[in-house]
């Protein structure tokens, strides 16, 4: 059965490294790249490998409970006194004739089969394979908590992405707006209806646009690549999906036990126990069964004989320098810290669901306020370049309005991305995987 599961698990890790080239979508949904991630990210591999190692862990320490059967063989010569008489006593060929002191050389051929079983050890194998099964499900947990945490990086990226578009666009309709002022300004410039310096002016703002043209192009080109990164991909062309905002159901009620890391925790704190009760079992004496049967074989005396044996044996160990008890010892204080380290966890986990909440808070609100601004920037912009264009305003009025304009776009699509990206905190920080549809139904009928 171990070896069953042992197969299954290593086909399951194998699967998506031979899938992944056929699974690239051309354009990326958000979903889409958080499943991709999952399966393909080397965070998930590494995981999933010790899950591996934690079932390989576990079919060893169920393995003490089975007998232990051992087959041997061998052949010798020797004209050893007491060998060469084991020999002829062994292949059933004494007689009063022998000379015990000098019976001469004899080989013998033996195999033997035997069988062990340990009875009674005082606990410690059962407790070993409890410490085991407590550390198969930590590391279960383990894997959930990298998911979590993989798949609120791959949304995060995904909305730097999406926010790194919308920033590039404003700032190309910031370019696109002074070149068009510029080309006016030039224009009355040479009917002598305005000064050079306000041509210049605009010519400076010309230069500093195309500046931040290129910082957006850099930035969104930096988010793509960490994208690539992320899903476990060293190259390629990334597109979005335009239409898709991210959009998630928000956690219906604040609770941070149901984060894996308190699960790792908890299943420390089980192993530990187990150690404990494994270094206990050092104090209790051992029960061992054993049996054997074994055939010998000669061509000296021409012999043969076969011969067994069976019995119990019981082992107790009065002093040991106190080597038990150390164990013991520091079995218990690696409970205490384990107990204390779960404490510390549960409070910063709860400070940081908190904290994602009032960033979350704070993005809505942050979102609402720039909607308003971007309203009237815009209508202050147009209002401001039909005033340049008839003469009636100096352009650096028009700068600083289309300055207000770019700032107002730029502050707009970073509120909403920002929103998209603490919902996704959030849901990370309250337990939740990214797009779980089970927990958002949950959710839903929970508001």
């Amino acid at each position: 059965m171990h070896k069953l599961i042992l197969s299954l698990l290593l086909l399951l890790t194998a699967l998506p490294a031979g899938a992944a080239e056929q699974q690239i979508p051309a354009l990326w949904t958000a979903e889409e790249a958080v499943s991709y991630a999952l399966q393909n990210s080397p965070d998930s591999s590494i995981a999933r490998q010790r899950i591996i190692a934690a079932a390989a862990a576990m079919a060893e320490a169920e393995s003490r409970f089975s007998p232990e059967l051992k087959l041997s063989s061998e052949y010798a010569q020797t004209n050893n006194p007491m060998y060469s008489f084991g020999n002829i006593l062994n292949q059933g060929k004494f007689n009063n004739n022998l000379n015990f002191n000098d019976p001469g050389r004899t080989d013998n051929l033996n195999f033997k089969i035997q069988a062990q079983y340990r009875l009674y050890n005082g606990g410690s194998d059962q407790a070993a394979v409890e410490a085991v099964q407590a550390g198969k499900t930590g590391a279960s947990a383990n894997l959930e908590a990298v998911h979590q945490q993989l798949g609120f990086e791959v949304v995060r990226l995904f909305l730097a992405i999406a926010q790194g578009q919308e920033i590039l666009t404003a700032r190309e309709s910031s370019l696109a707006a002074i070149r068009a002022s510029l080309a006016v300004a030039r224009a009355r410039y040479q009917a002598g209806e305005v000064l050079k310096a306000d041509m210049l002016n605009l010519e400076a703002q010309e230069a500093a646009a195309d500046e931040d043209l290129i910082r957006a192009q850099n930035g969104l080109e930096l988010s793509k690549r960490e994208f690539l990164n992320i899903l476990g991909l060293p190259a390629g062309n990334v597109a979005i999906d335009p239409r898709d905002q991210a959009d998630q159901a928000p956690p219906g009620t604040l609770d941070s036990s149901r984060r894996p890391e308190l699960q790792v925790l908890d299943n420390a704190i089980k192993a530990a126990e187990a150690d404990i009760r494994k270094a206990q079992g050092g104090k209790r004496p051992t029960l061992d069964g054993f049996a054997s049967y074994q055939g010998d074989r000669g061509t000296v005396f021409a012999g043969s004989g076969e011969s067994w044996m069976a019995g119990i044996r019981i082992n107790y160990t009065f002093f040991d320098g106190d080597r038990a008890e150390a164990g013991i010892a520091a079995a218990k204080s690696r409970l205490l810290e384990l107990k204390d380290r779960k404490v510390k966890t549960e409070l910063a986990l709860n400070l940081e669901l908190q904290q994602a909440d009032l960033a979350y808070k704070e993005a809505g609100q942050r979102l609402t306020v720039t909607q308003t601004m971007v309203t009237a920037a815009r209508e202050s912009a147009r209002l401001t370049r039909n005033r340049f264009q008839g003469g009636l305003i100096l352009s650096s009025e028009l700068i600083e309005a289309e300055k207000r304009l770019t700032d107002a776009l730029v502050r707009q699509a970073t509120a909403r991305f920002m929103r998209q990206a603490a919902l996704a905190n959030l849901r990370r920080a309250s337990g939740i995987r990214q797009f779980d549809p089970i927990a958002s139904a949950s959710q839903e009928r929970q508001q």
